[in-house]
């Protein structure tokens, strides 16, 4: 088992945070991980992506060329990661941004990956906690791919938020059960 996982949004959305919050899950669960932050100077507003590798072997390099799955949180993401994601391969990609109706080429892109249109930025907005959209898709991830257990998910989460940010466990896995529960009542 071997998932190359590209996460990909506007700095500000939470995209470090949820690689980090994959990959810490995913070791609690005995895989090996490599978790590779990427963002330019812009920082908030601009551009930023993490590769997350989660394998039962070894793994050699941190760096993919050809990710089985994306997280793709803004449309520059999508441009940009997507004519790489291997035939085959899985994206969940926020709908909010990236309207399917303004892809071009979506039926051959349908047929040659299993896309998942989630509109994380409304889910979190309905919770008043439109930050949490990060939360949402990994949420998403979660019911996909079935990587890694709802609890040692929670135990990465209290270790990621501390005792400083505690009273932000709650609201991050609400968050975390929306994005779930959409692929459930959408997709399966």
């Amino acid at each position: 088992m071997r998932v190359e996982l590209i996460i990909s949004g506007f700095g500000g959305q939470g995209v470090l945070f949820a690689g980090n919050l994959i990959a810490l899950s995913a070791m609690r669960e005995g895989y090996q991980v490599t978790y590779l932050p990427v963002y330019g100077p812009e920082m908030r507003g601009g551009t930023c992506n993490c590769t997350v590798i989660i394998s039962e072997n070894e793994i050699a390099s941190p760096l993919i060329s050809s990710p089985s799955f994306l997280i793709i949180m803004n449309y520059p993401s999508f441009v940009k990661f997507v004519p790489a994601l291997k035939k085959g391969g899985t994206a969940i990609i926020n709908s909010d941004l990236i309207k399917s109706e303004e892809i071009k080429n979506l039926d051959i892109l349908k047929k040659k990956y299993k896309l998942y249109f989630v509109p994380v930025t409304s889910l979190a907005e309905s919770l008043n906690t439109p930050l949490l959209a990060n939360l949402c898709v990994v949420g998403a991830f979660y019911e996909i791919t079935k990587i890694f257990n709802k609890k040692n998910f929670k135990k990465a989460l209290k270790e990621m938020l501390s005792n400083t940010k505690a009273h932000l466990f709650e609201p991050n896995l609400k968050a975390f059960e929306l994005g779930a529960n959409y692929i459930k009542n959408n997709y399966k």
